[in-house]
């Protein structure tokens, strides 16, 4: 039998959320809701929606394998030039692609716990280590990840704002973080929820790349602007370091659709008007509400909430019954995507019948 080397057998497959489709199947229930995987509840951009209709009848046909038109509307709107952006099957695949470029087997990687648990996986696959570093007040500790920097270490994580917490990192410490590492690492910011973030002192990671350090900032069409069915993300850095990691990314990665889609909704200013408020409002809402029924939650700059709550695959499981998916975040925390205020209505209602049940 052929087996894997240990490193892959090392890694946990990624389970996503439950489908709405999956659990009305299992229980045999209606009108469920879905608040477990942090997509936008508003929907996608109804411009987006008309570029796919005009773009069907071209299927037939590969996708341009160098985005040009998608990477000419972002170089516009982020002021970088074309060569300094890459475009990937998600966020997700240049996490992979970042690990496969600059590592190998022993290297290591430092990244926060817990955070997006892809960035473990990518490191493992190529057989790298991984130093986690725990949360400091639900956020990134920076100045313990600077400090656990070794020799061998090669990639250093950030998820800003952090998932599952919603927290972020701010400019000081992301400058004092950034002062002490050396210039032959490369710091991978993920920022797949940085459109939704209101803080004025939201760290200003594009300030970097244009100062010429080695960091690759991640966004993703998947969050506000509503495009997860059609994996899409992108990545800024320099022209050298993008240079490598074309060399591993795959020829047609990112699909027409999605690059028609994505760029239709980069020019809907409406739609990410409209997402941010209604996060913003359902945000207070959720807070008052757990904040009547006694249940801790970390304030947010995403578009989910964070709840430390003892028993969470119980309540997890519960709240199924009730036809409302949340995420369990381990044993002691749950993860509750903000959504429409029906959605978030229905939520607490389940949360309540769940808890004086």
């Amino acid at each position: 039998m052929i087996k894997p080397p240990d490193y892959v057998l090392s890694i946990q497959p990624y389970i996503p959320g439950k489908p709405v489709e999956e659990l009305e199947r299992e229980l045999g229930i209606l009108n469920s809701i879905k608040l477990a995987s942090n997509e936008n509840p508003v929907g996608p951009s109804p411009a987006a929606v008309e570029a796919l209709k005009g773009s069907l009848q071209d299927l037939n046909r590969y996708p341009d394998g160098a985005g040009y038109y998608l990477k000419k509307t972002l170089a516009e709107k982020l002021n970088v030039s074309e060569d300094e952006l890459i475009l990937g099957n998600g966020s997700n695949e240049l996490l992979d692609i970042a690990a496969r470029t600059f590592m190998t087997n022993g290297d290591e990687a430092v990244m926060a716990t817990p955070s997006f648990v892809v960035y473990g996986m990518a490191v493992k696959s190529v057989g790298g280590n991984v130093a986690q570093i725990p949360l400091r007040n639900y956020a990134h500790d920076l100045e313990a990840m600077a400090a656990a920097v070794t020799p061998k270490t090669r990639l250093i994580f950030i998820a800003n704002p952090n998932n599952p917490t919603g927290t972020i990192n701010r400019n000081d410490e992301f400058s004092r973080m950034m002062d002490r590492i050396p210039d032959d690492i490369l710091v991978v910011v993920d920022e797949a929820y940085f459109e939704y973030v209101a803080d004025p002192d939201y760290a200003d990671s594009m300030r970097y790349f244009r100062s010429g350090r080695n960091i690759l900032i991640l966004r993703t069409f998947s969050k506000i602007f509503g495009l997860a069915g059609l994996r899409l993300g992108y990545g800024i850095a320099k022209k050298e370091l993008l240079t490598d990691m074309n060399r591993l990314r795959e020829p047609f990665n990112t699909n027409s659709l999605a690059q028609k889609a994505a760029i239709a909704a980069l020019g809907d200013a409406g739609h990410l008007r409209i997402s941010r408020e209604t996060n913003e409002a359902g945000k207070k809402y959720l807070y008052a509400e757990l904040s009547s029924l006694g249940i801790a939650h970390v304030p947010t700059e995403a578009n989910f909430i964070y709840i430390p709550y003892e028993g969470s695959m119980s309540l997890y499981e519960k709240l199924l019954k009730q036809g409302v998916i949340i995420r369990p975040m381990g044993p002691n925390a749950v993860r509750v995507t903000i959504g429409l205020p029906e959605e978030n209505r229905r939520f607490i209602e389940a949360l309540k019948a769940v808890i004086n049940g």
